[in-house]
């Protein structure tokens, strides 16, 4: 399977390098874009994967606003990578501006608010435990872990 990803790698950089010099439209060139991150995260390389992933995001939110389905999936994507890389600092900040968009746009319970929520509660959940110096995320006290889902889901009032 790696030399097939490796292979893909292959064609989406030369892809986005003909892209770029025909002078085609910054839409074709995000997903070219967003599918050599892809690779990039399956080959295990998450610091390419990241960078890519947040110029995606980015200018999605230029093209599009931060309102557009697309530029949350962006952000989703982007979150997604950077919370397998333990940069919690920057999935909080990323999400604390998306999630109450999508909340807005696509509701409390659509599958990607959901998806954007969690993610926020697990990156909430381990930069506690680094701070607490646990490096074993999985016994994080229960009492922690609910009132980062409330902080998560917007109801951390208490």
């Amino acid at each position: 399977a790696a030399g097939h990803h490796e292979d893909a790698l292959t064609v989406e950089e030369a892809q986005l390098s003909m892209l770029r010099r025909i002078g085609a439209s910054e839409y074709n060139i995000l997903g070219v874009q967003n599918n050599l991150a892809a690779s990039y995260a399956q080959l295990g390389r998450h610091d390419e994967a990241s960078r890519i992933q947040g110029d995606v995001y980015h200018v999605h939110v230029k093209l599009n606003g931060e309102e557009h389905i697309g530029t949350l999936l962006a952000a989703l994507d982007y979150a997604t990578t950077l919370i397998t890389l333990d940069r919690c600092q920057e999935v909080k900040s990323v999400l604390r501006k998306t999630m109450p968009v999508a909340r807005r746009v696509l509701g409390e319970n659509h599958e990607h608010t959901l998806k954007l929520r969690a993610l926020y509660a697990r990156a909430l959940h381990e930069d506690t435990c680094a701070m607490l110096g646990r490096g074993d995320v999985r016994g994080f006290g229960t009492d922690h872990a609910a009132r980062a889902r409330r902080h998560a889901s917007g109801r951390d009032d208490d």
